[in-house]
C-alpha cells in the first residue's frame, strides 16, 4: 500500500461526506460490489501463486504459528472486546474479528523484499518468513470470515450453518482442485505466449467462482475455489509462475486504487454515533495490542534474539487490502438480505476503515525505521537467502 491508496480512501470519504460533492457524485453500488468481488478475487489469486509448497515444507512450524495463531487470537479477542464493549453479537464479533485479522501484504512484502536486498535479517531468513506466512494469514483471515458471514445471514440453528459452511469450504476446494489440475496442462506447450493466456484463464476462472459463489448463495465457496485453484496451477508452471504473477500484479495495480476509493465512499459521518469512533478505535487497538504481544510470545524458542522477536510482532500489524475488500462486503449483505442488521455492518465498515488509516502508514514506517535498526545485516551475496535453505523451529 502506497501514498495514493491513502488518497484516494480519503477521496472516497470526501465524496461521501462533504455536502458538495456527496449531491453531484453517485457510486452505482452494483458496480462497487462487483468491482470489490473482483478485487478480493486478485488478491486470492496472489495468495495462492505466493504459497511455495517446498517454502512451507521448509519453515515448518514456525511458519504455521506465524500465520494461524496472530489472525485467530485477533479474531477472537476483538469478538470478546467488541462484545461487550460494543454490545456485538457473538458471531458479528467473529465476522469482524476476522476482517481485522488479516494482516496486509501489501504493506508488509514490499517492505520485506527492501529489507532482503539490503541483507538485514537475511541469515536467519525473517523477510523470508514473514513474506511465507503473510499469504496464509490473509486466507485463514478469508476463510473464516465467509464462515461467519453465512453463519450471520443464514436463517436456522447454528449447527445447520457450520455444516453449510464446512459444505461451502468441500465445494471450494473440491472445484479448485480439479480447475487447477486442468490449468497445469491448459494451454499446451506447443502454444504461443502462453503466460498471458494462463493469467487470462486464471483471472476468467477466478472471477466466475467468486461472483458465481455470491450469487448462487454459496459465499464462502469461490475464494476457496480460486485460492486452490491458483496454488494447484502454479505447481506445475515452474519458470511460467513468475510472469504470470507479474501479469497478475500489473492487473492489480488497476484495481487497488479504485477499491481503496470505494471504502472510503462507504464510511459516513451522519449516521455515526456520537461516540462511535472512540468505541471503534479502543475495540481495534486493544485487539491489536494483544495480536502483538501474542505475536511475540509465539515467536519465543524459534531461534530469535529479543529485539528480532520485538521486530517481528510489529511487522504483523498493518491491516489495509483485505480489510478494504472484506469491510463494504458484510454491509452490502445487510442491505439486501436483512435490512435490521445494517447497523452492524456500518460498524464493521467503519472499524475496517479506521485500521486501513492508522495501521497500514504507521506500519509502514515502523517496518521502515526499525528494520536497520533491530536486524543484523550480513552482505547478501555471501548469504544464501532461497527459501529452500531457512531452518527455523
Amino acid at each position: 500500500m502506497n501514498k495514493e491508496d491513502i488518497w484516494m480512501l480519503l477521496a472516497g470519504f470526501a465524496i461521501r461526506n462533504v455536502p458538495y460533492l456527496s449531491d453531484y457524485t453517485q457510486v452505482n453500488s452494483t458496480w462497487s460490489s462487483i468491482l470489490r468481488n473482483t478485487a478480493l478475487t486478485v488478491i486470492l489469486i496472489q495468495a495462492g501463486l505466493g504459497l511455495d509448497p517446498q517454502a512451507l515444507k521448509n519453515l515448518k512450524r514456525v511458519c504455521l504459528r506465524l500465520a494461524m495463531g496472530p489472525c485467530l487470537m485477533e479474531a477472537c479477542s476483538t469478538a470478546f472486546i467488541s462484545h461487550f464493549l460494543m454490545n456485538f453479537p457473538w458471531q458479528w464479533g467473529f465476522l469482524l474479528g476476522f476482517v481485522l485479522g488479516a494482516v496486509s501484504p501489501a504493506v508488509v512484502v514490499p517492505s520485506m523484499l527492501l529489507l532482503q536486498e539490503n541483507g538485514y535479517g537475511i541469515k536467519k531468513g525473517i523477510p523470508t518468513l514473514l513474506i511465507a506466512a503473510s499469504s496464509m494469514d490473509d486466507i485463514i483471515a478469508i476463510t473464516g470470515f465467509n464462515t461467519f458471514l453465512s453463519i450471520v445471514f443464514s436463517s436456522g440453528g447454528i449447527l445447520k450453518n457450520v455444516l453449510v459452511s464446512f459444505r461451502d469450504i468441500f465445494i471450494g476446494v473440491l472445484a479448485g482442485a480439479i480447475l487447477g489440475i486442468f490449468l497445469q496442462y491448459f494451454p499446451s506447450e506447443d502454444q504461443t505466449k502462453r503466460p498471458l493466456k494462463r493469467a487470462f484463464l486464471i483471472s476468467s476462472l477466478s472471477v466466475s467462482a467468486v461472483l458465481g459463489g455470491h450469487r448462487i448463495g454459496l459465499h464462502a465457496a469461490g475464494g476457496l475455489c480460486t485460492l486452490v485453484l491458483s496454488f494447484v496451477a502454479g505447481l506445475n508452471w515452474s519458470t511460467e509462475k513468475v510472469r504470470v504473477q507479474r501479469i497478475i500484479k500489473t492487473t492489480w495495480h488497476v484495481f487497488q486504487p479504485l477499491l481503496f476509493g470505494l471504502v472510503g465512499s462507504e464510511v459516513s459521518v451522519a449516521s455515526l454515533k456520537s461516540n462511535a469512533i472512540g468505541i471503534c478505535v479502543a475495540t481495534m487497538s486493544l485487539a491489536l495490542l494483544i495480536r502483538i504481544s501474542f505475536t511475540f510470545v509465539l515467536m519465543c524458542f524459534a531461534g530469535f534474539s529479543f529485539k528480532e522477536k520485538i521486530f517481528i510482532a510489529l511487522s504483523w500489524m498493518p491491516k489495509a487490502t483485505v480489510q478494504a475488500v472484506l469491510g463494504p462486503l458484510a454491509l452490502e449483505t445487510a442491505r439486501i438480505s436483512a435490512p435490521h442488521l445494517e447497523s452492524y455492518s456500518k460498524d464493521v465498515m467503519t472499524i475496517a476503515f479506521l485500521a486501513i488509516l492508522i495501521t497500514a502508514p504507521n506500519g509502514a514506517l515502523i517496518i521502515g525505521i526499525l528494520g536497520p535498526k533491530i536486524l543484523t545485516r550480513h552482505d547478501p551475496s555471501k548469504i544464501n537467502v532461497e527459501l529452500t535453505k531457512v531452518e527455523l523451529h
